[in-house]
């Protein structure tokens, strides 16, 4: 479980949120949602341990993240807005190096990730070379191969057209399905009410 007492984030001395207080169970999917600089991303990276509340704090089942920061990060997947891929690195060669670093062994294979996004025809092609939507693509795959139980997914379906947006839908269901958790921002209407999903408004505070 992952829970928020009474957290405040502010940007460049501008209070975005103050005290706020959520749970996310296992089975659940959040929405973040708030006009633009309302401070979605800055409550992710908060909640990722990027960035730390200016007051509040933020436990997971039951510890603080600060004390068990090892543990959390191996609990957690996030995708921000740039992606995490190298664009020096093929596709394959991206997910090979989280495939190793988190010794997935259990996981699907990076082949078989870019498969399950529709990306094969990607994989040996340096990813500066592609385009925002195929990043994401490869970004998204980036998922199957970690072994995370809580998903912080930053605007996921952004740059994805409809084929791609219904296969980040699914994964997200799956997860879901599998006792996983799930915080996202999304400008994009999303349909997991068999997860018990939850709204997080953020405005701009004063």
């Amino acid at each position: 479980m992952l829970e928020a007492q009474n957290i405040t984030g502010s940007r460049s001395e501008q209070l975005l949120f103050r005290d706020l207080n959520f749970q996310a169970l296992p089975r659940e999917i959040i929405y973040v949602r708030g006009p633009n600089g309302a401070g979605k991303t800055t409550l992710l990276r908060m909640l990722c341990g990027l960035v730390r509340p200016d007051s509040g704090t933020i436990f997971w089942d039951g510890v603080p993240i600060a004390d068990c920061e090892s543990e959390y990060h191996r609990a957690l997947a996030y995708i921000g807005h740039d992606n995490g891929i190298k664009g020096d690195m093929t596709a394959l060669e991206n997910l090979q190096f989280f495939h190793r670093i988190y010794c997935a062994h259990s996981r699907p294979s990076p082949t078989q990730a870019l498969e399950r996004l529709d990306t094969s025809n990607l994989a040996h092609i340096p990813c500066r070379y592609l385009s925002a939507g195929q990043k994401r693509r490869v970004a998204m795959a980036r998922l199957l191969i970690l072994n995370a139980r809580l998903w912080l997914l930053d605007e996921p379906f952004s740059g994805l057209d409809e084929s791609a947006r219904h296969i980040v839908s699914d994964l997200v269901a799956e997860h879901l399905g599998s006792d996983g958790l799930c915080i996202a921002t999304s400008h994009q209407p999303l349909d997991y009410e068999q997860f018990g999903a939850k709204e997080i408004n953020l405005g701009m505070a004063s």
